[in-house]
């Protein structure tokens, strides 16, 4: 039975390891794609004013308002997979957050699939509009959307954070920090909605948030049996039973 045992273990535990490994390729594409605002500074014109968002940017009718909402779709598809194959497990057992993480990636998608119809941070009769209920429904999917990825993601990260603060695990401090950085982060966004005033600096911090996060879940470690193949321990058990098959009459 072991030596049928020791060679199963070896190949799934190399076959967990290639999945995460892959996991962890496309998170970090689908970071790049979801962190197309990095771009906007450097195209003059782009942003006409500091107090709007960056999501405005891909308001129906806008330049490269589609490409804009492209990379959201793409960002979102590539996080869903990653978080996919990426799976729940860690050490210790199943992460609550993770379903949370794939709704998370999930609402990025369709927000970006149903882009706004007018640009509500730049626009007064925009605001007036969407508040009257004046415009089409993909401007109000877009907005749940927004909502939703927002809070999904700081669920995750609030559990997150108490699934491991305990643990000792490395990635602890990163998600206590993240948690920090959002409880700053809301109040901040807060005076940004009522002032209606610099929403191009205050929404940098979730995207950086919200991205970092995304890579802890991914590059988190599944575990000792994710590794097993590669460790002195694991070669030698695997080597043991082949020697031990091989001198079987």
């Amino acid at each position: 039975m072991q030596l049928v045992t020791l060679p199963v273990a070896r190949l799934r535990a190399n076959e967990t390891a290639v999945r995460v490994v892959a996991a962890r390729t496309v998170a970090v594409a689908g970071v790049v794609a979801y962190n197309w605002w990095v771009v906007v500074p450097f195209v003059p014109g782009l942003m006409p004013s500091v107090n709007g968002f960056f999501s405005d940017l891909e308001a129906t009718g806008r330049p490269y308002s589609s490409w804009m909402s492209d990379a959201d779709i793409v960002a979102g598809v590539l996080l869903v997979s990653a978080l996919l194959l990426r799976g729940s497990r860690a050490q210790g057992g199943p992460r609550r957050e993770w379903k949370w993480m794939v709704a998370f990636a999930a609402a990025g998608a369709i927000g970006g699939r149903f882009p706004y119809a007018c640009s509500e941070g730049l626009s007064a009769t925009c605001r007036q509009m969407e508040w009257r209920l004046q415009l089409p429904v993909h401007h109000y999917v877009h907005v749940v959307s927004g909502i939703a990825e927002f809070a999904t993601l700081t669920i995750a990260a609030v559990v997150a954070m108490r699934r491991t603060r305990t643990s000792g695990a490395a990635i602890a401090p990163v998600y206590a920090g993240l948690v920090k950085a959002l409880a700053i982060g809301y109040p901040l966004l807060g005076a940004v909605y009522i002032s209606d005033r610099l929403g191009t600096m205050v929404e940098p911090i979730f995207f950086i948030v919200f991205s970092v996060m995304v890579l802890a879940e991914v590059f988190e470690s599944i575990g000792h049996d994710a590794d097993t193949s590669q460790s002195p321990e694991g070669r030698s058990s695997w080597a043991a039973g082949v020697m031990a098959r091989k001198a079987c009459p």
